[in-house]
């Protein structure tokens, strides 16, 4: 679902392993970052990995986009959070940057570098 929901946002091919990325996910993200998932009718169609002040990974299975489960998600990282949180998204992701935008993210930078060599736009969330 996940390696799925990114190579649609960014149209290309993931750059890891699906070993590589199981690792990721069980290992690696699970050590800095709360991770909550989505599920409906068992099958997992939303994944998010936060903590207080950021958040790593928000991808919604493409079958169920627009019907609110990355909205619920986020407001869960909202709740957790100090008030504050940055994520990064690439540029390419409109859909993305509409989405955090509508939920009251504000871009703070652009160009950072990443492993999958795309610009990106990091963005900020803070309580009001």
């Amino acid at each position: 679902m996940w390696r799925n929901s990114k190579e649609a946002a960014l149209g290309q091919k993931e750059i890891h392993s699906f070993g590589t990325h199981v690792d990721f996910l069980n290992q690696i993200l699970v050590e800095k970052y709360q991770v909550d998932l989505a599920l409906i009718d068992e099958k997992v169609v939303g994944i998010i990995a936060y903590n207080k002040k950021e958040i790593s990974q928000l991808y919604i299975h493409i079958d169920y986009q627009g019907i609110g489960i990355g909205q619920k998600l986020l407001a869960r990282a909202k709740e957790q959070s100090t008030g504050r949180l940055t994520l990064f998204t690439f540029e390419v992701n409109k859909k993305a940057q509409r989405f955090y935008e509508k939920h009251g993210f504000k871009i703070v930078g652009k160009g950072y570098e990443n492993e999958e060599g795309l610009p990106d736009i990091l963005y900020e969330w803070k309580h009001t």
